[in-house]
């Protein structure tokens, strides 16, 4: 896989929102997170996909935010492209993107919950590394929390390397070596049918919002009933499962699947819809122990 590192953020750089999932319920939480980065230093453009919706989607339609994401990664006034929110409506663009066109034009893409669909299809599709990253609407706007803003930056401008969980479970210890991708669990199961999966050894990282135990369990045995993904991943690295009403039973599922794949697993991570999240490259190759509860990038995944 020829892989394509973007240019690390730097101040002074044009950053771009960029809405291209949900629609932008109160477009004045962007106005104060565009505060937020120019007085850190950066400039900021709005994607007009921001003002306006169809339906619970940004944009006016798919076409207009389909041309939102090409104009922004053709805009060499843009240096970085930070996805305002997740939500739904990635899914319904895949098939218009121009992949060559990102090619052409690297640069910082970065985003999480629905934005997976596009972390990992760019990885995928023109090898650029992408970021699992804080977003704009929500964790730029209010209360920004000081651990998300410091790994976001750490990643961005300088290439954070380390990523530890805390109060970990380890459900299958080990070491494993592979390049980092996933993210939200439902969005990525939404890829099944899709040529998602790259051709290397692979962590997975995953993370999820409000689902109850039996469809994490549903959407896990989707996954891996891909042959060509439970041959390549060769660990599992767990964010929060926030608001999931069984905790135990959960872990059960995942005690299930880590011995049936046997392969490393534990959570623990900061990948999360939480306030507390790590940014973390997509497509960098990564060691990761379970039993140590730590990911340690191996490979530079920035340009200075």
């Amino acid at each position: 896989m020829n892989i394509i590192r973007p240019k690390n953020l730097k101040k002074g750089n044009t950053i771009g929102f960029l809405a291209v999932s949900g629609r932008i319920k109160e477009y004045e939480r962007l106005e104060r997170a565009k505060e937020f980065f120019e007085t850190e230093g950066y400039n900021v453009i709005i994607s007009g996909t921001c003002k306006c919706s169809h339906r619970y989607m940004a944009g006016n339609n798919d076409s207009e935010c389909i041309t939102a994401l090409h104009d922004f990664f053709q805009n060499d006034k843009i240096d970085a492209i930070f996805c305002a929110r997740g939500g739904f409506g990635t899914l319904r663009l895949l098939n218009y993107i121009d992949w060559n066109l990102i090619k052409k034009n690297p640069k910082i893409f970065a985003g999480y919950s629905d934005i997976t669909i596009l972390l990992n299809m760019i990885l995928k599709k023109t090898g650029l590394i992408t970021f699992h990253s804080a977003m704009p609407n929500g964790d730029f706007s209010v209360e920004i929390n000081e651990y998300t803003k410091n790994s976001f930056f750490n990643t961005l401008e300088f290439g954070q390397n380390e990523f530890f969980a805390e109060n970990s479970t380890c459900f299958k210890d080990g070491e494993a070596f592979g390049r980092l991708v996933g993210g939200n669990l439902a969005s990525l199961a939404s890829l099944c049918g899709i040529d998602f999966i790259p051709e290397d050894n692979l962590i997975l990282f995953l993370e999820d919002l409000n689902e109850p135990v039996y469809k994490i369990d549903r959407m896990l045995t989707q996954l891996f009933n891909i042959k060509k993904l439970k041959e390549r991943v060769k660990g599992i690295a767990l964010g929060e499962f926030k608001d999931v009403e069984n905790k135990e039973l959960l872990k059960e599922v995942i005690k299930e699947l880590a011995l049936f794949l046997n392969i490393p697993v534990c959570d623990g991570f900061k990948f999360t819809h939480g306030k507390i999240k790590d940014t973390i490259p997509v497509g960098a190759k990564a060691m990761f122990n379970s039993q140590t509860g730590t990911i340690k990038i191996k490979e530079e995944y920035i340009i200075s």
